[in-house]
């Protein structure tokens, strides 16, 4: 038994089709039906109940598959990490981070990576912190940037940086000459706000109750930019950390005066989770990246 028979068997199991898998593997079909027979001669069992061009996983196929990927993924990281003895800086990472750190940070950050370490490859995921945690947590993601969140034995979340959250309105607002505002001010107006899920949603939320007041929710978005525009049409009111490009709308940004009015992100990972050199590597680099870096702070 190989990998390449391991690798063969997984291809297989997946598509419970042999001619598909055949075809994905680039290799005849006869050859990829004696490779599943050798592996199964060598295993003493049978992985697949056949019934003519039919095969589906039996019971121990189903034990084996488990186990086998397990081994596939250990055999490339083993491989990652060698590689890495021999020439550090190489291998794939894969990060996750929140819509409002796409403009500015995560440009900032990975030139700097690239700078630094050209070989090291990274794959970008941009999503709400739900989802990216969700990834984080099925081992998707090697790595996450995120607002602070509810950490168990195995997740960890370690601050890095702090963002001001700065009040919204309409250029024509009543607010909008105040060099500072308190809570009480807009408590009661129509509020648009990310939608739950998003961890600036709960900042937002969290905020409101500490001031013991009810967010008045008139329309949810997605994303930051799309908030703004509502708020330039005129349809409420929000708070949102300073980010690249809110110079274009026709709102202004005032400070809050609340000591909560602000957002904690950090670097989280799975502490159970396999962590390759390459990952190690980037996320002592990040580490040191914010701890150097001035970010969410408004001129």
């Amino acid at each position: 038994m190989d990998f390449n028979s391991l690798q063969y068997f997984v291809l297989v199991a997946k598509y419970e089709n042999m001619s598909r898998a055949a075809e994905i593997l680039h290799i005849t079909q006869p050859a990829l039906s004696k490779s599943i027979s050798l592996l199964e001669e060598s295993l003493g069992v049978t992985l697949f109940e056949r019934n003519g061009r039919s095969i589906k996983l039996n019971r121990y196929g189903q034990f084996f598959l488990e186990r086998s990927e397990n081994l596939l993924k250990d055999y490339e990281m083993a491989k990652e990490d060698l590689l890495n003895l021999v020439s550090p800086g190489q291998g794939v990472v894969s990060i996750g981070f929140m819509h409002t750190l796409g403009l500015e940070v995560i440009p900032q950050l990975m030139a700097r990576v690239q700078k630094d370490y050209p070989q090291l490859k990274i794959q970008l995921t941009q999503s709400n912190s739900s989802t990216i945690l969700q990834k984080l947590e099925v081992g998707e993601l090697d790595l996450c940037l995120i607002s602070s969140l509810d950490t168990h034995k195995d997740l960890v979340w370690e601050k890095l940086w702090e963002e001001e959250l700065f009040l919204i309105v309409p250029k024509s607002h009543p607010l909008a000459s105040a060099n500072e505002v308190s809570l009480k001010d807009f408590a009661g107006e129509p509020f648009i706000s990310i939608k739950q899920g998003n961890t600036l949603r709960k900042s937002v939320d969290d905020l409101y109750k500490q001031e013991g007041y009810q967010l008045n929710v008139a329309f949810e978005g997605e994303e930051v930019h799309t908030i703004t525009g509502l708020v330039e049409s005129g349809l409420g009111v929000s708070l949102i950390p300073y980010i690249k490009g809110l110079e274009q709308y026709q709102i202004q940004l005032l400070k809050v005066n609340a000591p909560n009015c602000r957002r904690e992100i950090g670097l989280a990972y799975i502490n159970k989770h396999f962590k390759s050199a390459a990952t190690k590597l980037l996320e002592d680099y990040i580490r040191t990246f914010f701890q150097t870096t001035k970010l969410g702070k408004r001129d």
